[in-house]
């Protein structure tokens, strides 16, 4: 007989007494199950619009074809990046080890909605086609149509608002519009995402960046993208790149610049505080709601526990029925909660276009908060319990 076998057929006979306890009111069980799975659901969601806002703000640094990466000491997010001098790169490119040294322009423009001619904030990308800073095959297989004139690649994860792109280009439409006060044509279409700030990307050349942005456009680079030659040790080429460079710009490898963006949204911008405050609250919530159920099961079951004194129970194996009971609502109340999260969060990306997956990391911080939070309501109660006393009975 296997361990499972044996444990369930155990658990069929006798049951746990901190269960036998909960479900003896079956309306009451729901109504637990109920509020934790809502105190659950609002975690997830708090904790899922930060790891959305963490995801959305690293698409680029995400996919940035890089070993290493130059970005001026004055910038903290890419959504407000600050430029270097481009001779710094070339400063950049006789470092031994260095393959090649290519500039990443990044801006913002307004985007005319081609039918309702709204304006949509979208982030335009702009590089050298010749040397291409991305590895994504869709991108790069498309990047011969850049180079005419006036011609971008439009992000078909772009948010409803930059109009109907996407349908009009694969219906064999022509979709041209305004950005930045100029007309230009989308030549083909390309996947990387949106965020909470950006309705969408644009992804051009660095000669249409001239046209779109003046000549002096492309003389403060945002971000170096360095290719390292073969063999080349990245830490050792970094620490060179560092002493030669000037010390307003700094040298990361692709994580680090993807952890410099995450620090900087989790830490020093306002949304980040803010879900965090939420999951507190949440946290809060489900305290107080397991709290209560747990100490109205006790009153009512005052006189029990009493009887269960007065047999030589002792109060630490009585203490130990109310932690079950707090552990077995933890289980059984993340299970509905969990599952309407992943509901929850695959409607919200569907709407918004912004990436939201259910993460291990995200679910397994929910387990252990709704554990926590059950662990303290049951503490809180067993205050009641040690108030039985086997004289109010007899």
């Amino acid at each position: 007989m296997s361990l499972f076998n044996y444990l369930w057929e155990k658990l069929s006979q006798e049951p746990p007494l901190g269960w036998s306890q909960l479900s003896h009111k079956k309306i009451r069980l729901l109504v637990a199950i109920s509020g934790i799975a809502f105190a659950d659901i609002l975690i997830f969601m708090m904790l899922g619009f930060k790891s959305m806002l963490f995801d959305g703000s690293t698409l680029v640094h995400e996919h940035l074809d890089a070993d290493l990466v130059l970005v001026s000491k004055r910038t903290k997010t890419l959504f407000e990046a600050k430029g270097f001098p481009t001779a710094h790169l070339y400063q950049a490119g006789d470092v031994e080890g260095v393959d090649t040294a290519s500039p990443l322009y990044y801006s913002f423009g307004a985007w005319v909605n081609p039918w309702k001619k709204e304006i949509a904030p979208v982030a335009v990308i702009a590089f050298n086609p010749v040397r291409p800073v991305f590895n994504l095959p869709e991108l790069n297989q498309q990047l011969d149509k850049i180079k005419l004139p006036n011609v971008v690649l439009f992000d078909r994860k772009s948010q409803p608002t930059a109009g109907q792109v996407v349908a009009a280009f694969e219906g064999g439409e022509t979709v041209t519009t305004e950005f930045s006060g100029r007309r230009v044509r989308v030549g083909g279409l390309f996947t990387l995402g949106s965020t909470m700030f950006i309705r969408g990307h644009i992804v051009t050349s660095d000669q249409n960046y001239i046209r779109l942005f003046g000549r002096n456009s492309i003389d403060q680079v945002h971000i170096g993208v360095l290719k390292l030659k073969p063999g080349a040790n990245p830490e050792v080429v970094a620490k060179n790149l560092q002493a030669r460079l000037p010390s307003d710009i700094r040298v990361f490898n692709r994580q680090q610049f993807k952890a410099s963006e995450i620090a900087f949204w989790s830490n020093e911008h306002p949304a980040g505080t803010i879900f965090n405050f939420g999951a507190i609250m949440g946290f809060v919530v489900g305290i107080v709601i397991v709290y209560q159920i747990l100490y109205t099961d006790v009153s009512d079951h005052l006189a029990e526990y009493a009887t269960l004194k007065a047999m030589g129970f002792t109060d630490q194996s009585l203490l130990g029925v109310v932690f079950q009971q707090g552990i077995i609502l933890a289980i059984i109340g993340f299970l509905p909660g969990y599952i309407t999260s992943i509901g929850m969060y695959g409607l919200l990306g569907q709407l918004t276009r912004i990436p939201l997956t259910m993460k291990a990391t995200v679910a397994t911080q929910v387990v252990i908060a709704t554990i926590l939070m059950c662990i303290i309501s049951a503490a809180i109660a067993m205050r009641k319990l040690q108030s039985a006393d086997p004289a109010d009975v007899f």
